[in-house]
């Protein structure tokens, strides 16, 4: 039995491990000039060093959280810690753009294992009362590796861009120390062979997901030059949904058990999942709508997102106490209220200063809510403990979609709209919209009294 002191010394592990993760996310753009001369590779290439990744953490999530419901959480936290770790060596290290490549590919693999192993153990060591505050608290590491994440890429880029991912090596180190100290060893066995197959399909059909959306060029579609590799791999991704599935009702102990789908609140929950990615993926694009609507220098409109990044570190804790408090219906739909609204009022309103901060600041707490601790609560509470890391890979999946489809359309509805203030503003107003008639999801989830009962039945 885990007791208070424990428990707190579990979250702080866990907060700086996925902090760890955050952060490599963060402070890698200022090392991309200094990377692009170093290795003389064009602006197409370098993009892969952020697409790589994220196709790594698509196809890293469910295999290391489902691996870790079979084999243990602290085993398969080590493994991603130290995996990380061994990524960032060869990144730092590498004599080509090629090798480069292949250790932000590790990374990204290995970071698709951290945040959801560390949602499954504090389903497996917080008790159902105490779990939106602890998740709460974990879901602010992203607003505060964006905040503190190019001060730290600036002053380590003085030493060389090697150091922004040499840092890791000792950090995952002393993580590593404690996991093997504090996190619970494996709690059972089977004797059930493993889902090789179902984990080779799923990653083919990750993969080919992640490559088909990246690679979907929006300019290129909107004057008729079809990217036909880009769209025979989301073919190929479609195409392997039905052998994915027929593999997994087989098998005796699938990497993801068929048995989810059967709850409503679980397609609830990955329906909104894919609109937070899609609004999440909005962000990246806010600096162009501001350049083009006020003629700002692009470090000015960077600098101007600092409100959407404060309100999401702030309402991530706080959404997480009101989940104890009041249940995730209430909460889940405040959040999709007033993301949408944040980015219908970006949109739809004249852009004037005022308007664009009052819409920041909504669109931040929104967003906070979904992406910080909501959605990975109504997992932990639906799914039993043999199934609580597979569900939360589950969860990060559908965001990913819903972050590389995000970027397609927002790209694609800019770019009919015209391009400049009048498209960007178009693309927010649609995305909006989606999020706001995703309040009947939210509406749809079970009330407070339900999602208590399901929580105890599944408790252990």
């Amino acid at each position: 039995m885990v007791n208070e002191h424990q428990r707190n010394q579990i979250l702080g592990l866990l907060f700086f491990g996925v902090l760890m993760a955050a952060l490599d996310i963060a402070i890698v753009g200022p090392a991309l000039p200094v990377i692009q001369r170093v290795f003389t590779v064009s602006e197409r290439l370098l993009s892969w060093v952020f697409s790589i990744y994220v196709l790594g953490n698509l196809v890293g999530t469910p295999m290391i959280a489902a691996l870790s419901d079979r084999f243990g959480r602290r085993a398969l936290y080590v493994l991603s810690l130290s995996g990380f770790a061994l990524g960032s060596l060869i990144v730092a290290l590498a004599p080509s753009f090629s090798v480069l490549l292949v250790g932000r590919l590790l990374q990204g693999l290995s970071a698709g294992g951290i945040f959801p192993v560390a949602s499954a153990v504090i389903g497996d060591t917080f008790p159902p009362e105490r779990r939106g505050s602890a998740l709460g608290l974990i879901g602010a590491v992203f607003g505060i590796a964006f905040l503190i994440g190019p001060i730290i890429g600036g002053l380590l880029l003085l030493l060389g861009w090697q150091w922004l991912f040499l840092i890791n090596l000792p950090i995952a180190a002393i993580l590593v120390a404690f996991s093997l100290q504090l996190l619970p060893g494996r709690t059972a066995t089977s004797s059930a062979p493993f889902d090789l197959a179902g984990l080779l399909v799923l990653g083919v059909m990750l993969s080919s997901l992640a490559y088909g959306l990246t690679e979907l060029d929006p300019d290129a579609i909107r004057t008729g030059n079809i990217p036909f590799f880009a769209v025979g791999a989301l073919i190929v991704a479609v195409l392997l949904i039905p052998a994915f599935i027929t593999i997994e009702k087989r098998v005796v102990e699938p990497i993801l058990q068929p048995s989810i789908f059967r709850s409503r609140q679980i397609w609830l929950t990955a329906a909104l999942a894919i609109g937070a990615g899609i609004a999440e993926s909005s962000i990246v694009f806010v600096p162009a709508l501001l350049t083009a609507a006020h003629g700002v220098s692009s470090s000015t409109a960077s600098f101007m997102l600092l409100p959407v990044v404060l309100a999401m570190a702030v309402g991530s804790p706080v959404s997480g106490r009101m989940l104890d408090q009041f249940g995730s219906r209430i909460v889940v739909t405040i959040g999709v209220i007033l993301s949408g609204a944040g980015l219908v009022v970006l949109g739809a309103l004249p852009m004037s200063i005022v308007a664009y901060y009052l819409s920041a600041i909504v669109f931040g707490i929104g967003l906070a809510i979904l992406l910080g601790a909501s959605l990975r609560y109504i997992l932990l509470n639906e799914v039993p403990a043999n199934e609580r890391a597979a569900a939360q890979g589950l969860l990060t999946v559908t965001m990913g979609v819903g972050q590389l489809l995000g970027a397609v359309l927002v790209g694609l509805i800019a770019a009919t709209g015209g391009g400049g203030a009048g498209g960007y503003g178009l693309a927010f107003l649609a995305i909006g919209i989606v999020m706001l008639a995703l309040t009947f999801a939210g509406l749809g989830l079970k009330n407070r009294v339900a999602e208590k009962a399901t929580a105890l039945a599944h408790a252990g």
